[in-house]
């Protein structure tokens, strides 16, 4: 017998050689009907393959982000042996599941293939589905491996295959496919009730572009179809809110090939976006006490030594900068954190005086394919809402939690309610990526972990997403669409002030160590300015609006009057414009409602007669009259923050 334990902590007695289905049947039906594969130990594993000694397991449905991925990747082979039997002698590459669905590479030979192709691929594999053929899996000796897609004659696979050591190789059969892939997968294909490929393009063999381009099939399969018509209604509402183009239509932001890509203009109404954002941010951290500081946009290349991020970046970061001076090089600034060692450095420091709390928006400077850029989600040159605190070892946990306090205050003021705090820690496996002592990591890892439990916050805990340096703590926030965006990170940090030599004196009279946390509620402007933008359609909350209102006077004769309107509420710590153009009333409303403009003061006959405004709300119509001091009050009161 073998004891399983559960997520609630019970223990349950079974059969050595039991499967996640059969446990998932001892409990109820209904679950077992809903199982697609099992957490064993940490491992998702198949929910058939035989348990064989005491573990914890967790069964996984299409409610859980593994269990989707499951889903998911066997969406990948179900269409892969769809494209075999469509198109025969078509070789594959890798095919995994992704956040959005799945892909697979696929090489079609000189057979052309376009989206136009999609239709049949879809009927095909939803046949193929309601045939509920298992998903098998089969170890198999590397010489039989490669053996078999010799055979086949997939030079694709036998190029996976030569790196994988004998005795860890895998295949996957569903009806007449096999497939090398170390798994798992759901029961059968029976699951799969929806289909849609979304999109086609190019992808170079392993991302090498001296080797062949294969064509990257997108799809998303679902368990009802209902729920792929909602993912459709919601791709569709996403389009509309797609930063990229409110961003050109709102005229906050453009890019040109000239300065070029990746590197974002800000707009004046973006920039007062910004501004806005950051005055914002200015303000709280104050309160906090932190100190704002200045660093330079390039470094010394022995600043990124001692901090270890050339070792780490520099072969994929921008070229150095040489000076005249022979062997003198410099680099774009990639982080802020070693310049902020540097300021720390600049007079000796007592226990008295920490944490020392350094903010700066610094504007730093990454090297991104061009392929991965995208809007301003993924850009070359990016601010940084960054601060760096210098603390004791005594004193991390509790100024971890004032970080919170400051991060949900953000989320809070911007209308992000939805949100997970994902707590990534270094892989146990591999922990030649990472920098520091064990020692230095478990103290990190737990100050994280503790500060988080304490502060009540939901978390999902991500082994090997931490930093080089050390773990962080990532938000992982929600927007109206239910997409997960991840802004504002904390990190723990023991390394960078060891490597720094930086020092404190304590009240011992010896030199110690401080403990650093790198923070950054936004993350990067950029990137925030995108997720709000997509969040709230636009229609940003009545602070932020680079325009808060619009005076449209119905003709030319109400002017002179509106001018005054203008005038009196500007010279208020709120912000709008004029209309004067020669267009009728209905159209230069219609412009303001396109262009999201909050509040529209329109000014006729009758309100120049009466002193008052006739005001309207975007998006919901007629408000009625009242003067403009009226308006000024209320308008003061909604925006204060």
């Amino acid at each position: 017998m073998i004891n399983i334990t559960l997520p609630d902590g019970s223990v349950r007695e079974y059969e050595k050689g039991t499967s996640s289905y059969q446990i998932a049947l001892s409990i109820s039906e209904g679950l077992a009907r809903n199982v697609l594969a099992a957490e064993v130990n940490g491992e998702v594993w198949d929910a058939a393959r035989p348990i064989e000694a005491d573990s914890t397991v967790k069964l996984l449905t299409w409610n859980d982000s593994q269990g989707k991925s499951t889903f998911w990747h066997s969406s990948a082979h179900l269409m892969a042996e769809a494209l075999e039997a469509l198109y025969p002698g078509t070789k594959f590459g890798i095919g995994p599941a992704i956040e959005t669905g799945f892909y697979y590479d696929v090489d079609f030979g000189d057979r052309d293939f376009s989206s136009d192709d999609f239709k049949k691929i879809e009927d095909k594999i939803m046949e193929l589905a309601k045939t509920k053929s298992e998903f098998v899996r089969k170890p198999v000796s590397k010489a039989d491996a490669e053996a078999y897609f010799n055979e086949k004659g997939d030079e694709y696979k036998l190029d996976l295959i030569k790196d994988l050591p004998d005795g860890s190789i895998t295949f996957y059969t569903q009806g007449n496919f096999t497939d090398l892939c170390r798994g798992p997968h759901i029961p059968n294909t029976g699951f799969v009730k929806a289909i849609k490929l979304m999109n086609v393009a190019g992808a170079y063999w392993r991302g090498d572009e001296s080797r062949k381009q294969l064509t990257r099939i997108y799809g998303v399969t679902f368990p009802k179809q209902s729920e792929l018509s909602d993912y459709l209604k919601m791709i569709e509402e996403a389009k509309k809110r797609d930063h990229r183009k409110l961003g050109k239509e709102l005229e906050l932001f453009t890019f040109s090939e000239k300065v070029g890509m990746g590197l974002p203009l800000w707009l004046p109404k973006g920039t007062a976006l910004r501004e806005k954002l950051v005055r914002f941010l200015q303000k709280a951290q104050e309160k906090a006490g932190y100190e704002q500081v200045i660093t330079p946009h390039i470094g010394h290349k022995n600043l990124y030594i001692t901090s270890g991020q050339y070792d780490k970046y520099g072969a994929d970061s921008f070229q150095p900068i040489k000076t005249p001076q022979e062997g003198e090089e410099f680099f774009l600034k990639p982080m802020n954190c070693p310049h902020h060692c540097e300021i720390y450095k600049t007079k000796p420091r007592s226990y008295k005086d920490l944490p020392v709390r350094f903010a700066e928006f610094g504007t730093v400077y990454r090297y991104e394919q061009s392929g991965e850029l995208h809007g301003l989600t993924r850009v070359r040159g990016f601010t940084q809402d960054d601060a760096h605190l210098f603390c004791r070892p005594d004193q991390v946990k509790e100024e971890f939690k004032k970080v919170f306090d400051l991060v949900l205050y953000v989320f809070k003021s911007l209308g992000f309610n939805d949100y997970i705090a994902q707590v990534s820690l270094r892989d146990p496996e591999n922990t030649t990526k990472y920098i520091g002592s064990d020692e230095n990591w478990k103290l990190a890892e737990a100050a994280i972990i503790e500060a988080a439990a304490e502060k009540g916050l939901p978390t999902v805990v991500e082994l090997g997403e931490a930093a080089f340096y050390g773990p962080k703590l990532d938000f992982m926030v929600k927007d109206a669409l239910g997409r997960k965006w991840q802004l504002g990170t904390i990190q723990v940090d023991y390394n960078l002030p060891e490597r720094f030599e930086l020092e404190y004196t304590g009240s011992d009279n010896q030199k110690h160590r401080p403990v650093m946390i790198h923070r950054a509620p936004f993350g990067s402007l950029e990137r925030f300015v995108a997720v709000l933008i997509e969040h709230c359609a636009g229609n940003f909350p009545l602070w932020l609006s680079p325009e808060q209102f619009i005076v449209l006077p119905i003709s030319e004769k109400y002017e002179d009057y509106a001018k005054k309107v203008l005038e009196s509420l500007n010279n208020s710590d709120i912000r709008g414009l004029i209309d004067l153009r020669d267009e009728k009333i209905g159209r230069k409303i219609r412009d303001a409602e396109v262009k999201k403009i909050p509040y529209m003061l329109i000014i006729g006959e009758k309100e120049m007669a009466d002193g008052v405004v006739s005001l309207r709300k975007h998006g919901q119509g007629d408000l009625g009259s009242m003067t403009a001091e009226q308006f000024k009050s209320q308008l003061i009161t909604e925006i204060t923050v």
